[in-house]
Formats: structure tokens, sequence, C-alpha cells
């Protein structure tokens, strides 16, 4: 699953198959972490993957950073926002911008204070078929609450789920 220019993962996965004789999962990882660059390292190796169709949900980080602090109820406003019925975000592709209702692609969302200056929102979101950026739930909140919008957003993909929010694996 591609990641986002500028996103940061904690959970990544690498799926390929191996000819030949059978190598142990801790050989292999431990030959792969000799190879990769540094702060880059395998940490599991599983013995027969899954279809990446399975593949349904991210789960992800998006920090919010206010310069001058978070502005008056300001997560409330997010609540609001992200609870409504549909929000429309365009959604620049392939074949253009083209306006997508990112709610149905919100599985789950919250919002807490992380310090004066800082607003992590948590949320589960489609991962595929179709998907859902995290970055747009920024986008939606520049375009509908231009007074919330934050000076920088940084987001972080935390755990890959299936349909039953099982880990991917």
């Amino acid at each position: 699953l591609p990641l986002s220019v500028g996103v940061e993962s904690d959970c990544e996965l690498l799926d390929f198959d191996l000819e030949g004789e059978v190598i142990p999962c801790d050989e292999i990882r431990d030959r792969l972490n000799c190879t990769l660059v540094p702060g880059v390292r395998v940490l599991c190796v599983y013995p027969s993957g899954r279809k990446i169709k399975e593949l349904t949900y991210l789960h992800t980080n998006i920090t919010l950073e206010y310069d001058s602090g978070i502005p008056v109820d300001c997560e409330s406003a997010l609540v609001e926002l992200f609870s409504a019925e549909s929000l429309i975000v365009p959604k620049k592709g392939k074949n253009g911008v083209q306006d997508q209702d990112i709610i149905p692609l919100i599985r789950s969302h919250s919002i807490r204070r992380a310090g004066e200056r800082e607003i992590v929102l948590d949320a589960v979101v489609c991962g595929q078929n179709p998907s859902l950026n995290p970055m747009q739930m920024v986008a939606a909140i520049a375009l509908y609450l231009p007074d919330m919008k934050p000076n920088f957003a940084k987001c972080k993909r935390l755990e890959i789920y299936d349909a039953e929010m099982n880990a991917f694996r």
C-alpha cells in the first residue's frame, strides 16, 4: 500500500515470494536487515501472506499544529465537522480533480489535545476500494473551518487492518 510523500509510518508491509530452498523466517529478517539503510528495519517475517485485497482499513494519527495556540472551540468544531452526514472534499487524481465525500470513508475518529499548540486527530479510514488519504481530513478542515486550519499537519500510519479490524499480516 503506497505511503503518501511526507507521511510517516509505524506499519509498512513488504510482500514477496522466494523460490528455491526454504529459509527460516528469522533468517530472512536478519538477511534483509543487513542490507537496509539505517533507520529502516524488518521487525517480523511471516511465512505466508494474505491477499492484498483483504486490506481494508488504515489507523492513522494526524497531528494539527497551531503556531499561536489552538483556536477557541476548535475541538468541538472538529467533532461536529467529522460527524456530519456528508463532507465533500476535492481530490486530485489521475483524471483531474473530483469531489469525494469523505464521511463514508471514515470508520472512526477521535480528537484530543496534545499540548497548548497541538491537536491529534486519531482516525481509522478506508485503505482501498475506495481509499481515503488521511490528509484529506486536513483539507476538509481548511475548506470548511478556515479559522481552525492548522499551520502545519503531519500524518503517521499506525496500523493496517482487514474488514474485521484484525491486524493485516
